[in-house]
Formats: C-alpha cells, sequence, structure tokens
C-alpha cells in the first residue's frame, strides 16, 4: 500500500495539467489500478493527503480511462479528467478549440467526453445547438431588417432637414452644436480682447515691435469683423485673420505673459466696459424718453392745419348738436382727456364701429388750450356716425384752480419748477432711467390728473367709461355700465402676476406713512379702462382722498409722480377686478405678447413708450391701431401721414 502512494506521487509529479498551489482545492484525480480507489488532496502549502474513496461515492461526471489505447478494461495507469462545467470554456468552444498536446494527451479528452455520453443525451445535444443556431439566424435578420427600416427613416427626415442655423443659442448648451455655428467670431473677439490686454502690457514695457504688431492685427481683425454677427456674415478673410492674429498672441503670451499682470489688466478692462455699458444705458434711456415724447413733424402740422381752418373757415362759431344728450344719465357716456387729435379720433372710430347702437354713446374730449381748435374742428368735419361729441377746452374749467387743485398749486411752488424747469439743475442723465421718465412735466400736466375730478366734471352723470388715447376698442363695450361693481367707486382690470405690479412697485414701503396704510403685495390695477361709478365716488368723497395723499406727497417721498400711484392709493379697496378680457395690456413695450389674448381682448392699450403713432412703435402691433386711422382723409394727406 505505501509503494502504491509513492508510485501515485511520483505520477502527480509528472502530470502534464499543472495545479495552481495558491488555489484552496486542487483538482481531483482517480486511480484505477486496483478495485480500491484512492483521492489525493493538497492545501495551500503543497502537503498532499490521501483518502481512500467509494466507487460508489463519484459522481457520472467522473471518467476512468486508459492513456494508452483509450480503452477502459485496462486500469495500468490513470489520466485526470477534468469536468466541463468547472473550466472556463463552453462546449462549443472546446469542440473548436481543443486542448493542445501538453494539455490533453494528442487531443483525445473532446471524443473521450462525447463518447461517454448515451445516443439520447448526444441527439438532445445536436438538437439544441440546431435551435440555438435557428434563433441566432432569425435574430440576425430581424436586425437588419430593423437595421434597413431605420436607415430608410433616417434618410427621409434628411430631405427635409435645414442645415442653415436660422439663430443663435446658447453657447453652454451641448444639444445645440452645430457645424454652422457661430465658432470663428467668437474666437476673433475673444483674440481682439487679448490683444488689447497684451497691447497695454507691450507698451509699458517698451516692447514696440510687439506691440505695433498687436495694433496691426487687431485692426485688420476689427475690419474683418465688421458689424458680423455670425459665421456666415463674416469676410471671406476672416480665417486666415484669425490665424495670424493668434501667432501674433502666441508671441506674446512667450514674451509678455505673467498670470499676475494679465489678470490686473483684464480686471482693469472689465470696469471700464462695465462703466461704459453703464453710460450708454443711461444715453439709451434719455434718447428713448426724448422720441417718445417728442412730436413728429406729421403729428405737428395735423394741428397747425385743423387750427388754421377751424378760424379761416369759420368753424369756431358753429354751435354743438344734440346738447340734450350730454347730460342724459341713461345714455353711455365717455371721457376721453387727450391733446392728441390723431390718438383720440382713433378712440372714438374704433368704439363707435364696434357698438350696437351708436346714437347712445356719448363721447366728452377735454383738450388743452392749444389743441381745443384743431380737436373740436375734427371732429366738427368728420363726426363719428350716430354718436354724439363734446369737445372741451380745460382752461374753461374755472372751479379748476390752486385752491382747489393739489396739482396745480405744487405746480406753482419754487421746488417743483427748479426740479422740473431750472436750467442749471444736474442734468438728468446722471440719475439714471428710472429718475428720468419722471422728470417730464407731463406728471404734473392738470390734464392729466383731470381724471380725479370726474364728479365734478360731470356732475348730472352716474356713471362714465374713462378712456386713455393710447387705446383700441375690439368690442362693444356697453356690457361693462351692466356689470355689478359691488359697492365699488372703480371697475378695472388687475395687472398683477405672481410678484409683478403689486403695490410694493409704485409705493414707498420704506416711508412709514405708506407701510401702516397699504399693503405691499396688494394687485396693482390699470388707468386706460376704467368704468367709474360716479354715485358711489361722491358718496365715499374720492376726491378730497387724493388731495389729502396729494398733499402728502409733495416731497415725492411717498411714490414717484404719475397718475397711476395716487389712484392705487385713492381707490385702495375701493377696486372692482374686471374681467382680463375687457383690457389687455404692453402693446407699448412688450414684444412678446401672447396674439390670441390680444385679438380677443375687448380693449388694446399701448401703454408705454412705443405709441402706435411713432416710429418707435412695435410694428407687429401698429396694424392694430392703423386701420382705424383715415389715411384718406384730405388733412391726413396733406401731413404726409401714410400707412
Amino acid at each position: 500500500m505505501l509503494q502504491q502512494v509513492e508510485d501515485i506521487s511520483v505520477n502527480i509529479n509528472r502530470c502534464v495539467i499543472a495545479s495552481n498551489a495558491k488555489t484552496a482545492r486542487k483538482k481531483v484525480y482517480l486511480l484505477s489500478l486496483e478495485p480500491a480507489l484512492f483521492q489525493m488532496k493538497s492545501n495551500n502549502l503543497g502537503a498532499v493527503r490521501s483518502s481512500r474513496v467509494k466507487m460508489g461515492d463519484l459522481s457520472a461526471s467522473w471518467v476512468l480511462e486508459n492513456p494508452i489505447n483509450g480503452r477502459h478494461d485496462h486500469p495500468k495507469s490513470f489520466q485526470m479528467v477534468e469536468d466541463p462545467f468547472q473550466s472556463g470554456m463552453t462546449f462549443e468552444e472546446q469542440t473548436e478549440h481543443p486542448p493542445d498536446d501538453h494539455q490533453a494527451g494528442v487531443g483525445e479528452l473532446p471524443y473521450s467526453r462525447l463518447s461517454s455520453m448515451s445516443p439520447v443525451k448526444l441527439k438532445r445535444r445536436e438538437m439544441r445547438q440546431e435551435r440555438r443556431n435557428l434563433r441566432t439566424a432569425e435574430l440576425i435578420g430581424k436586425d437588419k431588417e430593423a437595421n434597413n427600416q431605420m436607415a430608410a427613416a433616417a434618410i427621409e427626415r434628411s430631405k427635409g432637414f435645414d442645415p442653415i442655423v436660422k439663430g443663435k443659442y446658447s453657447i453652454w448648451r451641448s444639444d445645440y452644436e452645430s457645424p454652422n455655428s457661430d465658432s470663428t467670431l467668437k474666437l476673433m473677439l475673444d483674440q481682439i480682447i487679448m490683444a488689447k490686454a497684451y497691447t497695454n502690457i507691450a507698451k509699458s514695457k517698451n516692447e514696440s515691435d510687439l506691440y505695433n504688431s498687436l495694433m496691426k492685427h487687431s485692426k485688420l481683425s476689427q475690419h474683418a469683423i465688421g458689424e458680423a454677427s455670425s459665421d456666415v456674415e463674416l469676410h471671406s478673410s476672416a480665417l486666415n485673420r484669425a490665424k495670424a492674429m493668434g501667432r501674433v498672441l502666441s508671441i506674446a503670451k512667450d514674451k509678455l505673459y505673467d498670470c499676475l499682470t494679465v489678470e490686473r489688466k483684464l480686471r482693469a478692462m472689465l470696469q471700464s466696459t462695465e462703466e461704459n455699458v453703464s453710460d450708454l444705458k443711461k444715453k439709451s434711456a434719455f434718447l428713448t424718453q426724448l422720441a417718445a415724447k417728442t412730436v413728429p413733424k406729421p403729428l405737428h402740422c395735423l394741428p397747425l392745419q385743423l387750427a388754421s381752418d377751424y378760424f379761416l373757415l369759420g368753424y369756431h362759431s358753429r354751435e354743438d348738436v344734440n346738447k340734450e344728450k350730454l347730460q342724459d344719465p341713461s345714455l353711455y357716456h365717455y371721457a376721453i382727456f387727450s391733446d392728441n387729435v390723431l390718438a383720440t379720433s382713433v378712440v372714438v372710430n374704433s368704439t363707435v364701429l364696434h357698438a350696437k347702437e351708436p346714437n347712445k354713446h356719448v363721447f366728452h374730449v377735454v383738450t388743452d388750450k392749444l389743441n381745443y381748435a384743431a380737436m373740436r374742428m375734427w371732429f366738427l368735419v368728420n363726426p363719428p356716425v350716430g354718436a354724439t361729441i363734446k369737445v372741451e377746452n380745460i382752461d374753461d374749467f374755472k372751479w379748476l384752480n390752486s385752491s382747489s387743485c393739489s396739482v396745480l398749486r405744487q405746480l406753482e411752488s419754487a421746488r417743483l419748477q427748479e426740479y422740473y424747469f431750472k436750467a442749471n439743475h444736474p442734468s438728468s442723465l446722471s440719475l439714471g432711467s428710472d429718475h428720468l421718465k419722471y422728470r417730464n412735466p407731463k406728471y404734473l400736466s392738470l390734464l392729466n390728473h383731470l381724471r380725479f375730478y370726474l364728479p365734478d366734471v360731470y356732475p348730472k352723470l352716474d356713471k362714465i367709461l374713462f378712456l386713455d388715447d393710447d387705446i383700441v376698442v375690439q368690442k362693444d363695450l356697453t356690457p361693462l355700465w351692466s356689470i355689478d361693481l359691488q359697492g365699488m367707486v372703480n371697475g378695472a382690470v388687475e395687472t398683477c402676476k405672481e410678484s409683478f405690479h403689486r403695490y410694493d412697485k409704485y409705493l414707498n414701503f420704506s416711508n412709514p406713512i405708506i407701510y401702516a396704510n397699504f399693503d405691499p403685495n396688494a394687485c396693482g390695477w390699470a388707468f386706460g379702462m376704467n368704468i367709474f361709478d360716479l354715485k358711489e365716488w361722491r358718496k365715499r368723497n374720492i376726491t378730497g382722498i387724493y388731495h389729502r395723499w396729494q398733499d402728502m406727497n409733495e416731497d415725492r417721498t411717498l411714490w414717484k409722480l404719475g397718475t397711476l400711484p395716487p389712484g392705487l392709493i385713492t381707490f385702495y379697496n375701493l377696486t372692482h377686478p374686471l374681467d382680463r378680457g375687457w383690457h389687455a395690456l404692453g402693446l407699448g413695450y412688450d414684444p412678446a405678447l401672447n396674439q390670441t389674448a390680444i385679438e380677443n381682448a375687448a380693449v388694446i392699450h399701448y401703454n408705454g413708450n412705443y405709441k402706435p403713432w411713432l416710429d418707435l412703435a412695435i410694428s407687429k402691433y401698429k396694424a392694430y391701431w392703423s386701420k382705424y386711422v383715415m389715411f384718406d382723409n384730405p388733412y391726413l394727406r396733406l401731413c404726409s401721414i401714410s400707412e
């Protein structure tokens, strides 16, 4: 028995298949020399231990083989057979790549494994393999068909694809990357910035040649860029200019680059640029205000021609018609306070055109002395069909004087006159755009504040609809007189959206008086189309409330000038919100309004600087206004007022 153990040890050492000494368990070998079988094991240290194994303890996967002739009836030697499921190779891999001579003894292992299987198992294996092959072929065919369909769909989509980039996108968004992007333009602009920085450094270090070269290439790059806003607009030489500038900047970097110096120079350039931008914004605000408040030549011509004919042709002696309707509270009365003849005509024309019963509509137009003749002449020559209109001069309201009107009293004060009219007052530009628009005397114009005296102007009326001269009526407005204001004085459309246009936008809540009396989150509303209950107005003495707050704000510490802030104060908790469909605002400043909301609104309002009669007007909104202008009128043709 000891001799047999020694022989087994010798054969183990000669075994071709090496065993990994670091593994916890070695392969099992079978010895078929005697009916008795021995099992050999080794641990991590290489120590070998044998044990007797019974034939019945072996699994069916073990095969006894004679390495000489492959027969099983000559147990004169032994051979290690590896469990195929312990191996890392699949059946197909072992079949295609059999072990070499060193590993398997001239390649007999696969054959011996197959020969040990029953015919039923072999048949099953072959059938499984056939099914795998068929399934693989089927999947490959489906993949090819799907790929062909995807390719055909992609080709169809590409036919309608426009490769031209029609707009600019954020450079930080990778989904907008395009071969037609503005990378060259951006590169050249960045190069010019760096060239300016290196130019100053070169000058300070007496690098005259480099300085001249940087200046030269900067000018050439700027010339190549011109006014281009995208790569497609660049000059054909732009790319070559960018390459040349890149070479010069590389030289400048080698000679002049110092991190701290470049950082300081770029910071100085940034600060200078921010100051320039701030100055340009102030100038832009000033010019915008100037353009918005300056009367264009055609609009200046129109009242002159009308006023001239008013007196020359004897229209000043004509009497008004339908006087009995002017005080009839059962009719629909409108109040329009304006010095703009053309704008007022559009308001009246658009209102009458959409009115179901024009003969029941009465327009009360109040203007100043300068424009009274022109305004009256226009409506005498072009009376609204069926409707009644009365034009009045605000200077004829003798009861409206400095003793009874806070605005007139403030206008007479030396402090306000200095603020508005004194020539040596600090420039408006130094105060910024927020202050600039309030330095217009129109905000203290009595015509602008006449809306707070409606019951005094029309003592016999119960309700009146106030309209600004920069609105257009698109629907019949008579249902407004039927709205129940629920005891409120003012019916208006609210303008607050989320945190915008609330009371804190218009009033100074750092003032304790304002803070104690009003809610900063209260919703604002708009002048421009307001239905006023004059009976409730008189009962609550609204004009007296207005006077009290106007007197308190003589030093302009409660709110800036204008009519909306005192209106918000005067009608605080006295305003009934109307449906938004009655009044659409923003056509005088916002080019991104909802087109459907504009077209469905009863009244559209060009509040803002971009009035529809100015060249500043937003072009896509101008047609809503211009279609109510009588361009065929001889006075308009005479003054070259056309579409």
